[in-house]
């Protein structure tokens, strides 16, 4: 682990739980109590020769940002903020569902964090978002968001650098975020523990990233269909230019919505929301 700067307990421990798990990602760490921007910094270190699976990891971002260029919200030390280099030698076309399974990663580590191994709670919401349901069983909030980034050499990735960012200690958001943001700590019955978390999404990403890389989403599509927020829900896309029902999320990762006149629409960039809902990024996605 590098890094010297302090960091709070439930972190200060993370390089040897990750050792000890023995999976693929995770070494080396890089632990700071602030940075710019742990996408920068994992990108700095691509260029330097980091190896596959290096991880670094931040109390604070002073530059966090999110898709579309939306600022990262976060109080230092509330929050899991950590980047992982992936050198995975794949076709562009297979950097966008890699959004999905990071997401779904980021999903798995949640739900057991609430203490539900297979619940219905914690959703991936496409393109980039982890969701839990409130206990009625209604709307949701955001818990997490994920940022993929990637630099090509020809016409190969070079290396792929995934940002995430989960809500865990926060228990008060600004007022005009109240309403859509949550965390861990809000949702589960017993205290969150940030390196417990970052190690088991390690493992998911560990297990899955490089096989829907080379082999497409259709390995973890059935896994991703079950936990897909948007499924059944009215939406919109933002610029007004859609309108229908989010029916599923195609094998290579777009969303399908059923417009009114039945017709099934793949959308593949931009984004949806909930109609009558609302777009905001709570996290940014943990760049």
């Amino acid at each position: 682990m590098s890094g010297t700067s302090p960091v709070a307990a439930d972190l200060a421990g993370v390089a040897d739980l990750v050792r000890a798990r023995g999976g693929r990602l995770g070494e080396p760490i890089h632990l700071l109590a602030e940075t710019g921007s742990t996408n920068d910094d994992a990108r700095a270190g691509a260029r330097a020769g980091a190896p596959h699976g290096a991880v670094w990891i931040a109390e604070s971002q002073t530059r966090g940002r999110g898709r579309q260029g939306r600022a990262w919200v976060s109080a230092p030390g509330e929050s899991l903020l950590f980047s992982v280099l992936l050198r995975i030698p794949c076709a562009p076309s297979r950097v966008p569902p890699l959004s999905l399974v990071c997401g779904l990663a980021v999903r798995d580590a949640v739900a057991r964090a609430l203490g539900e191994r297979d619940g219905e709670r914690a959703l991936v919401k496409w393109p980039n978002d982890v969701v839990v349901r409130d206990r009625a069983g209604g709307g949701w909030r955001k818990v997490a968001g994920v940022l993929v980034e990637s630099a090509l050499a020809g016409a190969k990735v070079e290396h792929v650098i995934v940002g995430i960012g989960v809500n865990v200690h926060t228990r008060d958001f600004p007022d005009d975020l109240a309403a859509i943001a949550t965390s861990v700590a809000r949702e589960a019955s017993g205290p969150p523990h940030r390196a417990e978390l970052l190690a088991d999404i390690l493992d998911a990403l560990g297990r899955d990233v490089e096989q829907v890389a080379h082999r497409g989403l259709g390995v973890v599509h059935a896994r991703l269909s079950a936990h897909d927020a948007l499924s059944g829900r009215a939406v919109e896309g933002v610029d007004g230019d859609l309108t229908g029902t989010a029916c599923g999320i195609a094998p290579d990762g777009r969303l399908l919505v059923r417009r009114p006149d039945g017709v099934v629409t793949k959308v593949a960039s931009g984004e949806v929301r909930v109609r009558a809902g609302s777009v905001v990024d709570v996290l940014g996605s943990g760049s």
